[in-house]
């Protein structure tokens, strides 16, 4: 008997959700409980299980396509009944891949994003004619929010690529055409077996001494942060391996299905990667060419190029905070002298632990700690200014200077997080704004922001409030200069300038003094900071 799964709630309010991947195909057979998809909510990414044992017979939604709550999500025979209609899946199955593989199939841009109807080709990494493998990377994307990599959904042959670099790629609509199929000539595996060397030797290469060069050779290299898809990654758990020490051999170390199960049998990974690197390198060169000459307008010693991407995306939020809400400024100076004493005394100790302790987790932390007596510095007001939102969870946004842009991902939860967590907390989103891949999960929900402009260089600025939010503060750099103690005595101290932006419709100058002297004591005393713990 057949019978329609139907995707039961999976969050309170979610009425749809995204299918991320798929774990199970069509006439698979699958059991009680078994993972069948990865759903991605608003909220977060949720594993759907079977609830009966049978075989699937029919997936309802394509990777990235939206599945609603409370209809059916996929069709399965269940076990112990009929299974005729089934036993013929596999060939109907069959029959649109052989034809497939005949000719040229679409792929269509998916879902990158809440809100994402289009983007921009930053780079292609393949080029027209060029053999490509499930889940190599194709290319790189810019939203107004982040750069997405797009990796291939079957192994094949690249036939046409519908966007030239610069171009603008539409949500839903095809972004290149390829023919499905393997690596099929032996030539062709042979050049990708001989991508893979140059990876291994560079493997090695991070390592120090023979040892642990024998080591790396024996595939026991590692990566750090793993650059894979969901795929691979689910691949790698179900094996119980720690995907960061999986050798990749792929473009810029990417793990591929091949690298994981060569892993797992104890042998360096031999095939994956781009199958031709000469070809991305040569297509990448000519496509970069020919985009510099029509994006780029020269004449007379000038040169023009469009906004695009996360700048017009920064230059549209900014023109209507500023057009919005009336700002006022507010500085004042810290010492930070017994602060920067404590974390040095810490952060050795720390980074044995894998802990990056810089002086940003105690701002934030003491950031939170004062914003439990002063909630209003975590609120948002509506559009018409007449009903204030307060927010029990201080999502505490960093601003970060990525190669895309200004970025600005949050930190969820930090009044329930200690300075350790928020550590390593910070140095992930960090590393992947700066690498312009933050999700769009960590960029949304912010509820109050820091601006670390002293990393740069500076000491007071006039930071513009990351609407909805109330309030941003600027820290300045940080400078040792003379100052009288308790005695009388002139002594070397290390200050800082904060300059602070409130939105004065709702905060006023008291408010945020307060408020602004209560963080101060927390990072002047951080003992007083440690007491206010709990």
């Amino acid at each position: 008997m057949k019978k329609d799964f139907i995707l039961p709630d999976i969050g309170e309010g979610i009425v749809e959700c995204e299918i991320v991947d798929w774990l199970v195909a069509e006439g698979d057979t699958i059991s009680e409980d078994q993972p069948v998809c990865d759903v991605m909510t608003d909220k977060a990414l949720v594993q759907i299980p079977a609830v009966h044992n049978g075989v699937v017979s029919k997936l309802y939604y394509a990777k990235g396509d939206i599945a609603k709550v409370h209809a059916p999500l996929f069709e399965m025979q269940l076990a112990g009944t009929d299974n005729t209609a089934v036993a013929t899946q596999p060939e109907a199955v069959a029959a649109p891949t052989a034809a497939a593989s005949a000719g040229s199939e679409d792929f269509i841009l998916p879902d990158i994003g809440e809100g994402i109807v289009e983007c921009e080709i930053v780079d292609w990494l393949v080029s027209e004619g060029d053999d490509i493998v499930e889940d190599q990377p194709v290319c790189d994307v810019m939203t107004d929010k982040a750069l997405v990599q797009i990796p291939a959904k079957y192994s094949g042959k690249v036939t046409k690529l519908y966007y030239a670099k610069g171009e603008i790629a539409k949500v839903h609509a095809p972004l290149f055409a390829m023919q499905h199929g393997g690596l099929a000539s032996a030539p062709q595996a042979a050049a990708v077996t001989a991508t893979a060397v140059p990876a291994k030797a560079a493997c090695a290469l991070q390592q120090k001494g023979d040892a642990v060069s024998a080591n790396a050779s024996a595939g026991t290299c590692s990566n750090g942060k793993a650059l894979a898809s969901p795929a691979v990654r689910r691949l790698a758990r179900e094996l119980s391996i720690d995907i960061s020490k999986v050798p990749g051999s792929g473009d810029k170390g990417r793990v591929y299905k091949d690298d994981v199960r060569a892993f797992a049998d104890g042998k360096i990974p031999a095939t994956a990667g781009p199958a031709s690197s000469g070809n991305v390198s040569a297509g990448n060169a000519a496509n970069a060419s020919s985009t510099t000459a029509s994006a780029t307008v020269t004449s007379g010693g000038s040169r023009s190029e469009p906004i695009k991407g996360i700048k017009a995306a920064m230059a549209r939020q900014m023109v209507e905070s500023v057009s919005t809400i009336p700002h006022f400024t507010y500085c004042e100076e810290i010492d930070l002298t017994e602060l920067i004493a404590l974390r040095a005394g810490l952060k050795d100790q720390y980074a044995k632990q894998g802990v990056k302790l810089t002086m940003m987790p105690f701002f934030i932390k003491a950031l939170s700690l004062a914003i439990n007596q002063f909630p209003i510095m975590n609120a948002k007001v509506n559009q018409d200014c007449t009903e204030l939102t307060y927010f029990d969870d201080h999502n505490i946004g960093i601003a970060v200077d990525s190669k895309i842009g200004l970025l600005v991902p949050n930190i969820k939860g930090c009044q329930r997080k200690s300075i350790i967590d928020i550590a390593n907390d910070l140095t992930r989103l960090t590393e992947q704004a700066r690498d312009g891949r933050v999700s769009p999960a960590d960029l949304k929900g912010g509820t109050i922001s820091i601006s670390n402009i002293g990393a740069i260089g500076g000491t007071v600025a006039t930071p513009i409030i990351n609407k909805p939010e109330l309030a941003i503060v600027a820290l300045g750099k940080v400078q040792t200069l003379p100052r009288f103690n308790a005695k009388g005595e002139v002594e070397a101290r290390q200050l800082m300038q904060i300059s602070w932006s409130g939105d004065h419709r709702v905060i006023d100058g008291g408010t945020i003094a307060r408020f602004t002297n209560l963080w101060k004591q927390y990072l002047e005393q951080p003992s007083a900071m440690l007491v206010a713990m709990r």
